[in-house]
C-alpha cells in the first residue's frame, strides 16, 4: 500500500532532516553552529513524525488527515518515546 501524497512529504522531508543529520554527525569536529542545527533537526523530526501520527489517526477514524496540524516544539518535546 503505498502512502498519501501527504504522507509522502512528509516522509520526504523526514528523509531529507535525517540525511542532515548523518552528514552533521560524520563531521570530523562539530561547530556550535552544528550542534545549534542538529538540536533544531532533533525538534522538526519529533514535529513530523507527530504531524505524520496525528494525520493517520485522522485518517483511522474517518476523518480529514489535511486537518492535522504541526505541534509546537514545547509540545512534542514532551512526549517520550
Amino acid at each position: 500500500m503505498s502512502e498519501p501524497a501527504g504522507d509522502r512529504g512528509i516522509l520526504d522531508h523526514i528523509r531529507d532532516l535525517v540525511s542532515e543529520e548523518e552528514r552533521l554527525y560524520a563531521k570530523s569536529g562539530m561547530t556550535e553552529e552544528d550542534r545549534a542545527r542538529l538540536g533544531k533537526i532533533n525538534v522538526e523530526l519529533d514535529q513530523c513524525w507527530d504531524l505524520l501520527r496525528q494525520r493517520r489517526a485522522l485518517r483511522e477514524f474517518g476523518d480529514n488527515p489535511d486537518e492535522a496540524k504541526t505541534r509546537p516544539a514545547s509540545i512534542v518535546e514532551k512526549y517520550e518515546g
